[in-house]
């Protein structure tokens, strides 16, 4: 197995390929992911000015997995929520999570879904897109609120998480908000840097 990129308290960061990466993992009882779908291949004005270091390497955050990489992740996962998942064939599903961004809807689309494959009526989370608890720090990057909803929408409460596509380290900070354990793949090594300092920000109990 490769070497940790970061690991304090439960939270592992890996830098790699999570096609290398996954088949070394112990079975985990959620994976909450967001992966890519071929933005930029769309023509996606506002992403490439948020990104100006597209076009010189920077673009791995982009590029969308193959069928296999999405059976993996469910073979590694006792359950699974994959935003974004209405742009990949991985089957029909009782449970949709919609993420109403609440903004204009003149540059990015107004909102986006997560399939799972649980069992539960469909559902809206309100928030907008850019939240004030960190700026942005990836193209891509949700909410943490969201991802901590996202969480505890399994009701069987998983203790560990894994996010194969990590990206800034969304997943893995809710999950460390709410004390559970969590692995994050990512490819691209400055925003494992991005991750593992938001990691390091502790949480404080003012109650």
């Amino acid at each position: 197995m490769s070497k940790p990129y970061y690991e304090e308290n439960g939270i592992t960061i890996y830098h790699g390929d999570c096609r290398e990466i996954l088949p070394t993992l112990p079975k985990v009882d959620l994976v909450l992911t967001d992966p890519p779908y071929g933005i930029l291949s769309k023509g996606s004005a506002h992403i490439r000015r948020f990104n100006k270091n597209i076009g010189r390497g920077d673009v791995h955050w982009d590029i969308a997995p193959s069928k296999a990489t999405l059976q993996a992740l469910m073979v590694v996962g006792r359950k699974a929520m994959i935003w974004g998942g209405n742009n990949f064939d991985l089957g029909p599903t009782f449970g949709w999570l919609i993420w109403d961004k609440q903004n204009d809807g003149l540059n990015f689309g107004e909102c986006e879904y997560c399939w799972t494959n649980m069992k539960f009526a469909p559902r809206i989370h309100r928030e907008r897109c850019i939240n004030i608890d960190n700026a942005r720090e990836h193209p891509t990057q949700k909410p943490k609120n969201l991802m901590i909803r996202c969480i505890q929408m399994d009701v069987d409460l998983p203790s560990t998480i894994l996010d194969p596509f990590m990206g800034s380290g969304t997943t893995l900070r809710a999950a460390k908000d709410l004390g559970r354990k969590a692995i994050g793949i990512e490819i691209e090594e400055k925003y494992c840097e991005i991750a593992a300092k938001r990691l390091s920000q502790e949480v404080f109990d003012f109650k």
